[in-house]
């Protein structure tokens, strides 16, 4: 099945970007996307995951149903194997399979604690034992996890909230042009996919080899003491609870930095990802926030220089 081209996905800039972030610094932990029903949460995690295909061809993408069992989650042996060839043979699970790629959950909020709980370890540690009788093994699970979901039918618990990196919100457009222009293009690619991937391929390639860059080149990125002060200034003054804000704010700043080829981080960097990493840590955030900042929702024909992700849409 032939995913949407994330380049092609329209008025989606804060989602994209911080999903870029996270392919960029794998540190950052994910991405979590609130808001309505119907606004292409999951076509652009699947375009993500096609697009990283170009420079790491054997990047996964795992979706966890909501209702997956403890051994497709974590593995299983093989019974078979181990009756007919007195071998022991493990299944991995789903969290092994999405080491190094994109562990995708829709609906995060109405997974079962158990599962959660789960998840907290290996997003934590990196891996998992898996425990089956006389059997142990360790898997290392490292991946991105993303997940969506609507506010309105429930919370997500605070210990995986935090488990999130980034975190945006995706309204529905309400710009007439936006939607049409939204619309236009999935009817186009509805009608025909080889046609309309030709015409984002080039787009395709050329972001994901700046994502490929990045990548080579975020550690390398400097700071200096008063990026450190700026960002821990803003953590004090939204009442952030532990450090986790500070590291993540710095990693995302550098990361957004390397997307721009620059070798140092300024303090825009700073302030253009600050909203992903404290809006969901923050309760009174969004509050203080400037116009600039509250726009979780871009049109690229509204950017000006400078701000936008610079990915080309045509």
């Amino acid at each position: 099945m032939q995913s949407f081209p994330f380049t092609a996905i329209y008025a989606q800039d804060d989602f994209k970007l911080a999903l870029i972030l996270c392919m960029i610094e794998p540190g950052l932990g994910g991405v979590l996307a609130l808001g309505d029903k119907g606004t292409g949460k999951t076509t652009t995690v699947r375009g993500l995951s096609h697009l990283m295909q170009h420079s790491l061809p054997d990047f996964p993408f795992v979706n966890l149903p909501i209702g997956a069992t403890e051994d497709r989650v974590l593995g299983t042996v093989q019974l078979d194997t181990l009756i007919n060839d007195r071998k022991i043979a493990i299944q991995a699970g789903l969290l092994a399979t999405a080491n190094h790629g994109i562990l995708y959950i829709d609906e995060v909020n109405l997974l079962n604690d158990y599962l959660m709980d789960i998840l907290l370890d290996a997003s934590a540690s990196g891996g998992y034992h898996l425990e089956r009788d006389a059997v142990s093994h360790w898997f290392e699970s490292k991946f991105c996890l993303v997940g969506t979901m609507n506010p309105e039918e429930g919370e997500l618990r605070p210990q995986l909230l935090d488990r999130f990196g980034l975190s945006v919100t995706v309204h529905t457009p309400m710009d007439r042009t936006d939607r049409m222009q939204i619309v236009s293009r999935r009817l186009q690619f509805d009608a025909d996919i080889p046609a309309f991937l030709a015409q984002y391929e080039a787009a395709e390639q050329e972001l994901a080899e700046r994502i490929a860059t990045a990548r080579e080149q975020v550690k390398q990125v400097t700071y200096d003491e008063m990026i450190q002060a700026t960002i821990a200034d803003a953590c004090i003054a939204h009442k952030v609870e532990g450090l986790r804000a500070d590291i993540l704010l710095l990693k995302a700043a550098r990361a957004y930095a390397a997307f721009h080829h620059r070798k140092s981080v300024t303090t825009d960097d700073v302030h253009k990802v600050m909203p992903f990493v404290l809006s969901h840590r923050s309760k009174n955030y969004s509050s203080s926030q400037n116009p600039q900042q509250q726009r979780e929702q871009q049109s690229p024909r509204d950017e000006k220089e400078g701000d936008s992700i610079r990915i080309k849409m045509n």
